[in-house]
């Protein structure tokens, strides 16, 4: 037998009440939100964003830092930023590291974070060893390497040497021809541990079910890292994509210790060039249109790779 319930009628002003407790509701839980956001968005205004403005900013003055003597020239500084060959050098040098890094670091960070899986007796010893460079000071890095690549009493020079291979022993940062990759050298092999730990922990999260369910399949070692481990990881590649290209373009500590962006210019960096212009010469308004293009180069390439890994993830 069926019963026919009939609706009660629901007033404007029970309508308005309900919608009145929504609103309030919803009132509350975004001030409590901003409450838990607000302090961390007052630092990142503060020391990101105002930042950012400033620099841009006294990058329309011609300014030395030290007086108050502004004078308002526009656009001018980056018109002759454009026309200057040493920033231009400085950027081949920076994009140089950041093909290097992007090639280095995050296939060596992967490797290394594989090995930590295998079964190796004293893997605890290696994921110290692996992690060392990583918790060095820069500077110590730095005259250790400088060191190394000594043309006199180096360690890679009497390596050579021992070998039979004098030909190929010089002045490694003090050759303009080499004093670049041999920092680069450096560069990545700071920074690769850092990686490491990220595409591990990527690693861990992956499930094993789905490992156990390749090798019921048959898949071997190879086969289980291509079309398991290597799709799942993507999303950490390209975090850590971005984080190499931003650090390699801002790029300074290790280039100022080793080089200083000598010999002839032959290792500046944006970075250092900026450095250079802003604190040695004293002309604060050029050297920040060098720190604002930084930004913007930065911020270009970051937003292409997110935009096309969108489009990557849209289409698959």
């Amino acid at each position: 037998m069926k019963t026919n319930i009939k609706e009660l009628p629901v007033s404007s002003n029970s309508i308005a009440v309900v919608n009145r407790k929504k609103i309030s509701v919803k009132l509350k839980q975004g001030l409590v939100i901003t409450g838990f956001i607000a302090p961390a968005l007052l630092i990142y205004g503060v020391f990101v964003l105002y930042s950012i403005a400033m620099t841009f900013y006294y990058s329309l003055f011609n300014w030395s830092g030290i007086d108050n003597n502004f004078i308002f020239i526009g656009i001018h500084n980056y018109i002759d930023l454009f026309k200057d060959e040493l920033f231009w050098s400085s950027l081949k040098n920076n994009s140089l590291l950041v093909v290097s890094s992007l090639l280095t670091q995050l296939p060596l960070g992967l490797i290394m974070a594989l090995l930590l899986f295998s079964p190796i007796k004293g893997m605890r010893f290696f994921r110290s060893v692996y992690f060392m460079p990583f918790l060095m000071s820069t500077v110590a890095i730095g005259i250790l390497f400088t060191f190394m690549y000594d043309g006199n009493f180096g360690i890679i020079n009497n390596m050579l040497g021992s070998i039979g291979l004098e030909s190929l022993q010089r002045g490694w940062l003090g050759n303009e021809s080499t004093a670049i990759w041999a920092v680069i050298i450096t560069i990545c092999w700071q920074n690769a541990p850092f990686y490491m730990i990220l595409f591990r922990a990527a690693i861990v999260g992956i499930p094993e079910e789905l490992y156990g369910a390749a090798m019921i399949d048959g898949a071997n070692s190879r086969q289980r890292f291509f079309k398991i481990t290597l799709p799942l990881l993507m999303p950490t590649i390209i975090t850590s994509s971005i984080l190499s290209i931003i650090g390699s373009l801002k790029y300074f500590d290790l280039i100022y210790v080793m080089t200083g962006g000598g010999p002839n210019k032959s290792t500046e960096l944006m970075a250092t060039y900026m450095y250079e212009e802003t604190f040695t010469n004293f002309n604060m308004g050029f050297g920040s249109s060098i720190s604002f293009s930084m930004f913007l180069i930065a911020l270009v390439i970051t937003i292409i790779i997110v935009f096309s890994d969108q489009k990557r993830k849209g289409e698959s």
